[in-house]
């Protein structure tokens, strides 16, 4: 009966360095978990081989991009290496409202302005390597990164390390079924917020004057 109270949906955030597991836990979670998708971001840059328009992102020119900024139509929005991300505002509040959790795979600062934009719906998790020898060496298992690239993304991991102390969980990927679980605990307790079950009041009535 309780999992029938009418809520508004959680925007749920997973950040994390290069290379510390975000996008493979971010699929297990999606697969795993009902009623919640994945948000997709729009960006300037081309499609790489394989993407999907509406799938992988929304693909749009710089001055469109620039007139969503200026709409404030983006909840937020970042330029990464001379190219523009975002996020639209109008299905994800869209989403929300009727219930739907969405999952965002953004950096500190993509959190911080969506943290401001939804401060009752958006909840945030940082994912922490077990170490910086082992975020190294998932590093080098990828292919095509040479060595300067590997010192560069290590020492960008750095400095998104030191924003972890901004979200509301950290976890440790030391073990990704763990880790996995762990993030599906914190989804599901937010999904029972006092402040998010709009037909909670509701309920409790039906219970106090049922005989």
């Amino acid at each position: 009966m309780s999992s029938a109270i009418a809520r508004s949906g959680v925007a749920l955030v997973i950040a994390a360095p290069s290379g510390a597991g975000k996008s493979t836990i971010s699929r297990a979670v999606l697969a795993a978990e009902t009623g919640i998708e994945a948000s997709v971001s729009v960006t300037t840059r081309r499609p790489r081989p394989g993407e999907r328009e509406g799938i992988d992102y929304h693909f749009v020119g710089e001055a469109e991009f620039q007139a969503l900024v200026g709409g404030q139509a983006l909840l937020e929005w970042a330029t990464v290496f001379g190219r523009c991300y975002g996020t639209k505002r109008a299905p994800v509040e869209a989403a929300l409202a009727a219930g739907r959790d969405v999952m965002f795979d953004i950096d500190w600062q993509g959190w911080r302005q969506l943290k401001h934009a939804l401060p009752r719906d958006a909840v945030g998790v940082f994912v922490l390597p077990p170490s910086l020898a082992a975020l190294r060496a998932r590093l080098e298992r990828r292919a095509g990164d040479d060595a300067a690239e590997i010192e560069r993304r290590l020492q960008a991991a750095r400095g998104e390390i030191s924003h972890w102390h901004e979200f509301d969980h950290v976890v440790v990927n030391d073990n990704l079924e763990n880790c996995v679980a762990d993030v599906r605990a914190v989804l599901r307790a937010a999904r029972c917020a006092t402040a998010r079950r709009s037909g909670l009041a509701d309920f409790v009535a039906s219970l106090v004057g049922a005989d």
